[in-house]
């Protein structure tokens, strides 16, 4: 059985000049273009695949997965647009349509071929899968299900006062607060993250590091990344301004003191009165 707008492994029914039809059970046959047919393929054999309804009500399935599943939350380009909505790359032959019914009236000057939408992907009263830039029409602000240090996925939202919004699970809204920053994060990118102390109001507070040990260690060779980088030294000591810290390393005071001393304490950096140095490793 088939669930359209999702990954799938369905047999194969026939085979037709034009493709391979696939056994979407009571959504009926699904067509596997001749493009995407594998070499040697035989009946009864099994796929993992895309399966989705195009515009015209064909089901269709794709070898190939697009950039995001049907549920799921994107960082797409516009690739054009008309006065019924949008389309948008989302890495199949055919692009994914956004009605402006679907676009906040804040965003519709964003629209334009080129610029990037984040977007939500649903199935619409025909069955088809579209996007939408209402992602508070899908997403929940509260959880329940998470322990704290359960790892997550997240989708990076807007800043606000207190840090970056993201969205957890493609589900859920949560928080990075600013002291929880390691690293400079940009709209719509997408990291691993870790659920902090469950909240009384059941709001998600997350971190981009691990806890515990694992949270030194990860900050500490994102350092050590930039050291190299920038050919072992940074300007900057645990006597810079936060503003000097985060502007160069992206990350709060409180972190950047913590890594430091991790690191001392190892010996692969030496703290100076100009910043910090990249010691050799023996």
């Amino acid at each position: 059985m088939a669930t359209l707008g999702t990954l799938n492994d369905l047999k194969v029914l026939r085979l037709e000049p034009e493709g391979a039809f696939l056994d979407g059970g009571p959504e009926g046959p699904i067509l596997l273009p001749l493009e995407q047919v594998p070499p040697g393929l035989e009946l009864g054999q099994a796929l993992q695949v895309f399966a989705y309804r195009e515009d015209e009500g064909r089901l269709v399935a794709h070898r190939h997965p697009p950039l995001a599943l049907g549920g799921e939350v994107a960082f797409l380009k516009v690739v054009s647009v008309n006065p019924a909505g949008s389309y948008l790359d989302w890495g199949l032959p055919k692009p994914l349509f956004m009605p402006w019914k679907e676009v906040q009236h804040e965003v519709r000057r964003l629209v334009k071929p080129g610029n990037k939408v984040l977007v939500f992907l649903f199935s619409d009263e025909a069955g088809h899968l579209a996007a939408s830039t209402r992602l508070a029409d899908f997403l929940v602000d509260e959880a329940d299900e998470f322990l704290e240090g359960d790892q997550v996925s997240l989708v990076v939202g807007d800043r606000t006062d207190l840090g970056v919004r993201v969205i957890v699970n493609h589900r859920y809204w949560g928080m990075v607060h600013d002291s929880d920053l390691f690293c400079k994060v940009s709209r719509g990118e997408t990291r691993e993250g870790w659920v902090k102390a469950p909240r009384a109001d059941r709001k998600l507070s997350l971190s981009l590091s691990a806890p515990g040990y694992a949270k030194v260690g990860t900050v500490a060779q994102a350092l050590l990344d930039t050291l190299i980088r920038r050919g072992g030294f940074l300007p900057v000591t645990d006597k810079s301004a936060p503003e000097q810290i985060y502007a160069l390393l992206g990350i709060s005071k409180k972190v950047f003191k913590q890594t430091l001393g991790a690191l001392y304490k190892a010996r692969r950096i030496s703290i100076d009165a100009d910043g910090i140095r990249l010691l050799k490793t023996p």
